[in-house]
């Protein structure tokens, strides 16, 4: 469970562990292999023309942003617990709306950093569009957020209740 408020993510114990173990490994055993792997290709010559070479580098780039992203993250995480059910939207929880209060059209979503995106639901960050204009809303509520053509869309909340990994 993620929750974000003024750069302090909040997570479970099991979602810290589970991205500083990510964290451990690319910034230990990926980074000497991805090192191995641009040596190994450097031995081969012209570097202009080595694909090899320049894939190499590429993932070795796109490794250590995902260092540093994970690095920020984890800096700024405090461990806490999921929120309770209360009937009000927050990060954490897996949300149901209504679109336009049509009780036929909904989604169920959990609202979380993408750093906690889980498989069993489609994530939406709470900096998001529809996650900011649903977060702290009351089930029974309705709310609205901006398209991306700049139109206003507007949902119903039906449901809010914790995630349970």
């Amino acid at each position: 469970m993620t929750q974000t408020s003024d750069n302090v993510t909040w997570l479970t114990q099991e979602a810290y562990d589970q991205l500083k173990a990510e964290l451990d490994y690319l910034s230990g055993p990926a980074r000497a292999e991805i090192s191995a792997k641009i040596a190994a290709a450097r031995e081969e010559g012209d570097l202009r023309e080595n694909g090899g070479y320049h894939a190499a580098k590429e993932e070795q780039g796109k490794q250590e942003l995902r260092v540093r992203q994970l690095t920020q993250l984890l800096e700024n995480a405090q461990v806490g617990e999921a929120p309770a059910e209360t009937g009000v939207v927050a990060p954490g929880m897996v949300v149901t709306i209504a679109f336009d209060g049509d009780p036929d059209d909904t989604l169920e979503f959990l609202l979380a950093s993408r750093e906690y995106a889980s498989s069993a639901f489609e994530t939406y960050s709470p900096q998001s569009p529809l996650g900011s204009g649903v977060n702290g809303k009351k089930v029974g509520e309705d709310a609205a957020y901006e398209l991306p053509n700049g139109k206003q869309a507007k949902v119903k909340i039906i449901e809010a209740k914790p995630f349970s990994g």
